[in-house]
């Protein structure tokens, strides 16, 4: 099979996963991405989690972040942008709903290759959607849909445990998918407008970094405004 790129959309005959949790039939596509955990962080961590990361915990948490990644790409969030304007005393706010999730678990979801290189899991994860998520999937690479790239960053500090790396890595990326749409939507608009709608889906596995003491995601997008809606209408 054929690697298209972090989170491709993957049609094979061929499949030769290693240490395989599951394997699709020949000729159904594949979602694949490749996860990456570091088995000794340089921040602490609670003391009943295992230090360096054990085998065991390091895959579970790069399936979590795989199924939220996953949900990402095929169901993406609806939005809700007030951008605001100081001098009209308006302050900016964005709402990002979920429209869908994949949750661990799912028999959809397997990891098909492990590797530990210099105490850092290198996984790759590969999802098998349904008929509708297909349909979904290809919506994302319609032509009214438009790309972005931006960086977004977590709460300040070192995730603790585990619950609390798969709130960081969450907060990160959304934030990062708030970035891109206000950055798409200053690009775009000659004249600023007052609010805007519409979805935005992630375009592949984003990558992840510790940057001043804080989680950083670097991300692509799809994204389709739906509405946009100007000063003047009020």
């Amino acid at each position: 099979m054929v690697f298209l790129g972090v989170g491709a959309l993957v049609f094979g005959q061929g499949y030769a996963p290693g240490n395989s949790i599951g394997e699709p039939p020949g000729g159904d596509p594949v979602l694949r991405g490749e996860v990456r955990i570091d088995m000794e962080p340089v921040f602490a961590l609670d003391a009943d989690v295992p230090y360096p990361i054990d085998d065991t915990t390091a895959r579970r948490r790069a399936l979590n972040e795989a199924a939220l990644f996953f949900s990402a790409m095929i169901y993406g969030w609806s939005f809700q942008y007030e951008i605001g304007e100081r001098a009209r005393g308006i302050a900016e706010d964005m709402e990002l709903t979920p429209l869908g999730e994949i949750r661990w678990g799912d028999p959809r979801l397997f990891a098909t290759d492990a590797q530990v290189r210099e105490r850092r899991l290198y996984l790759w994860v590969d999802y098998r959607p349904s008929e509708e998520q297909i349909r979904r999937l290809s919506f994302w690479r319609a032509g009214t849909v438009r790309n972005a790239q931006a960086v977004g960053y977590g709460p300040s500090g070192a995730p603790r445990d585990g619950a609390d790396w798969y709130a960081i890595t969450k907060a990160a990326l959304e934030d990062a998918a708030r970035s891109g749409i206000r950055a798409m939507l200053r690009g775009s608009e000659r004249n600023r407008p007052k609010e805007a709608r519409g979805v935005i889906a992630l375009a592949e596995f984003p990558s992840y970094r510790m940057d001043a003491g804080r989680w950083t995601a670097r991300a692509r997008f799809r994204v389709q405004i739906t509405e946009i809606i100007p000063f003047a209408a009020y």
